[in-house]
């Protein structure tokens, strides 16, 4: 499992991200304080606060194509 933060400025940038997620067949979920959600639910993403940077938890050691792929949204 891989966790880091990531920061989504805009609509495109969740409707990106969600896109993202769903081309993977492991699971993904995204928290902001104490709420959990599917990184694959567009809906769900809308229910955290997006101005603050997100936690993701990528259930999977073999995600290095999915992290080149949404790095613009990753924080340091």
């Amino acid at each position: 499992m891989k966790t880091f933060n990531i920061i989504i400025h805009s609509i495109k940038d969740v409707k990106n991200f969600v896109t993202t997620v769903n081309k993977y067949d492991f699971d993904v979920d995204l928290s902001s304080g104490r709420y959990v959600v599917d990184a694959k639910s567009i809906m769900g993403i809308f229910s955290l606060d997006l101005s603050k940077p997100i936690k993701v938890e990528v259930h999977t050691d073999d995600c290095d194509t999915f992290l080149e792929e949404i790095k613009a949204v990753i924080t340091d």
